[in-house]
């Protein structure tokens, strides 16, 4: 599936829908593993995306969606989260979100640049915390690396990413945004 023939709707649910494949594969014990975010478990993968989304509708676009326990059903807990944020792509209704590092921008374009690439290299963390691989597709990850590298020093100062992990020159584009990202792309549990 190529992601520039998407639009921002279904580029949403798409990666959404791959990333809810690997929470509902999840055993109750597998959410303790690490995973290759330093110090996260599985679980604070998955808390990660529903709680900082949920915290930046509410600060940036003045939107209350009801808390959800995680930790109690990570896979009913993303479900829920899924439905309510697909919601906002399928009816933007005009909403907007008002922040300082983004500016004042339609709801669904800022959900887009930031909260629906976040979900596509979740997984790939997810994934490798529960022993498998994740394929982040080789035009997609070349096309983000060139536009991240474009802002490294913001992307460095936002503390959000850690520290460039260096790979090999023929690395493959996903290896390489691995890397830039901060990730260890041979990294196992």
């Amino acid at each position: 599936m190529n992601a520039a023939d998407l639009s921002r709707s279904e580029q949403h649910a798409y990666d959404a829908a791959r990333f809810s494949e690997i929470v509902g594969s999840a055993a109750a014990e597998d959410w303790a593993r690490p995973s290759p975010v330093a110090a996260w478990t599985a679980l604070d993968v998955v808390t990660h995306l529903v709680e900082w989304s949920r915290g930046f509708l509410a600060g940036s676009a003045g939107m209350h969606l009801a808390p959800l326990d995680v930790a109690a059903d990570p896979a009913a807990a993303w479900k829920t989260h899924t439905a309510d944020i697909q919601g906002l792509f399928d009816e933007p209704a005009g909403r907007m979100i008002s922040n300082p590092h983004m500016g004042d921008k339609p709801l669904d374009e800022a959900l887009s640049e930031i909260y629906t690439p976040d979900i596509w290299m979740h997984s790939w963390d997810l994934s490798r915390a529960l022993g498998r691989d994740f394929d982040l597709g080789a035009d997609r990850a070349a096309a983000t690396l060139a536009g991240a590298a474009a802002m490294e020093d913001a992307m460095r100062a936002s503390g959000q990413f850690g520290p460039r992990v260096e790979v090999p020159a023929d690395a493959t584009p996903q290896e390489q945004l691995l890397g830039f990202i901060g990730r260890d792309p041979y990294w196992r549990p």
